[in-house]
């Protein structure tokens, strides 16, 4: 199939599945007049990767999995190819989302007590009952 009829059956873009094919996630053949031209497999192998991509993980992180790529996605959850190795890239991606949720977290709390430092001088407002509304999330 052509990079349309891939590009219509898994949703992703045409300069989405260049782009994984440069990085090595995706092969195409290429007819005398230089068309693309993927096979079965690769509707399988986009969906894994779109759907890899949407969980957080990097492209370097999908490239640790790649012969598992070709799998239907329950099968692929639970490749055992190598599974030391994608339990490790599951962990470290996890690890750093963690991270990143702690940092917006911060930011959360900075936020609202700026927010709440601002609103306490309202007459009638005491700051504690502008802080607890602030962090149920009403913020007014």
């Amino acid at each position: 199939m052509q990079i349309g009829e891939l590009a219509r059956r898994t949703g992703a873009s045409r300069r989405s599945i260049r782009y994984y094919e440069q990085q090595g996630l995706l092969e195409a053949e290429r007819t005398a007049s230089g068309w693309r031209v993927y096979e079965e497999r690769s509707v399988q192998r986009v969906l894994n990767v779109r759907e890899l991509l949407g969980a957080g993980l990097t492209i370097e992180d999908i490239r640790q999995v790649v012969p598992c790529l070709d799998m239907k996605t329950e099968d692929f959850l639970a490749c055992r190819d190598s599974p030391d190795e994608v339990l490790a890239m599951y962990e470290g991606r996890l690890a750093a989302v963690e991270a990143r949720a702690a940092e917006l977290a911060r930011y959360r709390t900075e936020l609202a007590e700026r927010i709440a430092m601002l609103r306490a001088g309202r007459p009638g407002e005491e700051l504690g009952e502008v802080l607890r509304r602030v962090q149920a999330g009403s913020g007014t």
